[in-house]
């Protein structure tokens, strides 16, 4: 896997490089898009009208539109000499404990790996922040944008989250009415709540979607016939008390049965 960005953590005078790895993969089925007579793959050229041809990407540039049809022409290489190696730092500013922040600010993350030579100072950080459970906030050169980053211990390992910018958190939508609900209601949820109550262990999900497509895809390959039912499953409308208590009633009869 290829680093998705090389720099540094700095906090005071110490400096600790290190490289950003990606904690995610992508698992999800992909389709191409096929013509539906020939079933050939579309295929998507890069044209310019001017021109009357196909442009290759050796050929394209990066530009800004200030006004219709008026573009400042930057290149990759100028956008690159613009990040010094300070710019692709993560500077510390401060730090604070991680409940401060809210979970609308989370982006990303990433596994932050330090060289060789900064293993211990790595370590160093890693540890003082465990053990006075903090985290850093900082920031640092990402692409072509200044991102907000917190730098959080997490089992072994420094991750860094990306953070959005207050002003990139959309306001509500919609206002949220607050009905009034009974105190038999409320004490019947939290009753529910509680039986169904145990420890998240993360290798007990799985897309079963993708597991499904999958075993289709899989009989097609083989030249079976697929049956699909799209019938969507319908319930009959119940009193929000009532099904409270059923839902209760089902969890302890599965706490029994276990």
């Amino acid at each position: 896997m290829a680093a998705a960005h090389k720099g540094a953590i700095s906090f005071g005078l110490v400096h600790i490089p290190v490289e950003l790895y990606k904690t995610t993969q992508e698992n999800t089925i992909s389709f191409n898009q096929l013509c539906k007579d020939t079933h050939e793959r579309v295929r998507y050229k890069k044209y310019c009208p001017s021109c009357n041809k196909e442009i290759k990407s050796e050929d394209i540039i990066k530009g800004y539109q200030y006004e219709k049809d008026k573009y400042v022409l930057m290149t990759q290489q100028e956008i690159d000499a613009l990040k010094a190696e300070k710019d692709r730092t993560i500077h510390i500013l401060h730090f604070t404990e991680l409940k401060e922040i809210h979970d609308l600010y989370y982006e990303k993350n990433y596994y932050a790996i330090p060289e060789k030579s900064a293993a211990k100072a790595y370590e160093l950080l890693f540890k003082s922040l465990s053990s006075l459970k903090l985290c850093a906030i900082g920031q640092c050169v990402i692409a072509t944008k200044e991102t907000l980053v917190a730098i959080v211990p997490i089992q072994d390992v420094l991750i860094i989250k990306t953070l959005f910018y207050e002003d990139e958190i959309a306001e509500l939508p919609k206002s949220i009415s607050h009905p009034k609900v009974s105190s038999a209601e409320l004490k019947m949820a939290k009753q529910l709540i509680e039986a169904m109550k145990e420890p998240f262990d993360p290798s007990l999900y799985y897309d079963s979607f993708q597991k499904k497509l999958k075993n289709v895809i899989e009989a097609k390959i083989q030249g079976n016939e697929v049956e699909i039912s799209d019938q969507l499953e319908t319930g009959t409308p119940i009193d929000l008390m009532e099904a409270l208590t059923q839902s209760l009633k089902q969890k302890q009869a599965e706490s029994r049965a276990h």
